[in-house]
């Protein structure tokens, strides 16, 4: 099942009313072919590793941290908004709640060059929860559509949303059902949807990744009662084996910690799921294509190890590749680390 352009029309929700909605004069012709995406993770999917998936691949859709709202409109916008145009096409995911606050937010990251804006309703950090951001908006679709629509309304990019199947006690697929349905009146066609519910109340994050069971079903019952949408599926995908029978019931998959420890699971990505015909770089090719950037960004003032601790999962069961971890590990945080730090690790893979 491969995905098709669509129209994306921004329609004001009848918040007293779910079923009905006014049309809006907006729209956006949403042209980013989504059948594989790299999820986006706190801490990992950076600049700088983006910029060396897209190495990887030329097609996946790359999504950055999660932003929260507030850290754009007080803080640096640049800090978290820059990023190198050969990352495209790259996604900038949003936490918050504020319809304003996110309306501001989307029409930067237009402004900025990102190809899509998300909105995070997935996040089962305590952390965010207390300020009404990710897994926690799950229980108000009013609101989600609300600023879905605010976001849509301002900007000529696709604007997208991320959530679980449920939370805590909100676990029944009528009730997911019941979400889509009110969410999707705001002209959001684009569903990305983690096959878990996350436990608010009693698991930390990283459990929330591991313990609630995947229910893939439920999301491709979704597409079935929802055809009109673009359905994606998320969580504990592994293989591109695994991808392409998703494929067969969804639009698209989004991967995430397995692409980023074991990156070089993407390099098929464009020949088996996006049809080209091209031949992807070897793994050490990859890492001399990285050599230039990485020497840019220690010009610029940043340290070897911010670059290079997205690298260590290259050479992921390879001959040679735990000495290539253990070495940039040791090596790369050390004052003077250098181009030439990365060259000696290579050195120990072998030909």
């Amino acid at each position: 099942m491969h995905p098709v352009l669509r129209l994306t029309t921004a329609v004001e929700p009848t918040l007293n009313n779910p079923t009905e909605s006014s049309p809006k004069p907006h729209t956006a012709l949403d042209t980013l072919d989504r059948r594989f995406c790299v999820a986006p993770m706190m801490d990992w999917t950076d600049r700088h590793c983006r910029y060396f998936h897209r190495l990887i691949s030329h097609h996946a859709v790359l999504y950055t941290e999660m932003v929260t709202t507030g850290a754009l409109i007080h803080a640096d916008e640049a800090r978290f908004l820059k990023f190198d145009p050969k990352e495209q096409p790259v996604a900038l995911q949003l936490g918050g709640s504020n319809p304003e606050d996110l309306t501001q937010c989307t029409k930067m990251a237009e402004d900025w060059g990102y190809n899509e804006v998300n909105l995070n309703v997935g996040c089962p950090s305590d952390r965010v929860q207390n300020n009404m951001i990710g897994a926690c908006l799950m229980a108000h679709p009013q609101l989600v559509a609300e600023c879905l629509h605010k976001m849509q309304s301002v900007v000529d990019i696709p604007v997208t949303v991320k959530h679980r199947l449920g939370i805590d006690d909100m676990d029944s697929y009528e009730e997911l059902h019941n979400f889509v349905n009110i969410v999707k009146q705001s002209g959001c066609s684009t569903f990305i949807v983690h096959a878990r519910k996350a436990i608010l109340q009693g698991l930390s994050p990283k459990e929330n990744r591991d313990i609630p069971p995947l229910k893939y079903e439920w999301v491709y019952q979704l597409k079935r009662d929802f055809p009109e949408l673009e359905i994606i599926i998320n969580g504990g995908i592994k293989t591109l084996e695994e991808c392409e029978q998703h494929l067969q019931q969804v639009d698209g998959v989004m991967v995430g910690r397995e692409a980023y420890q074991n990156p070089y699971m993407m390099a098929e990505v464009d020949n088996r799921l996006y049809d080209t015909d091209s031949t992807p770089q070897q793994r050490k090719a990859v890492i001399e294509a990285m050599l230039p950037y990485i020497d840019a960004q220690l010009n610029d003032g940043r340290y070897l190890n911010h670059v290079v601790r997205h690298l260590l999962g290259l050479f992921h069961a390879q001959r040679g590749g735990r000495q290539f971890r253990r070495y940039l590990s040791e090596n790369a945080h050390k004052p003077g680390a250098s181009i030439n730090t990365l060259k000696e690790a290579l050195d120990l893979i072998p030909d």
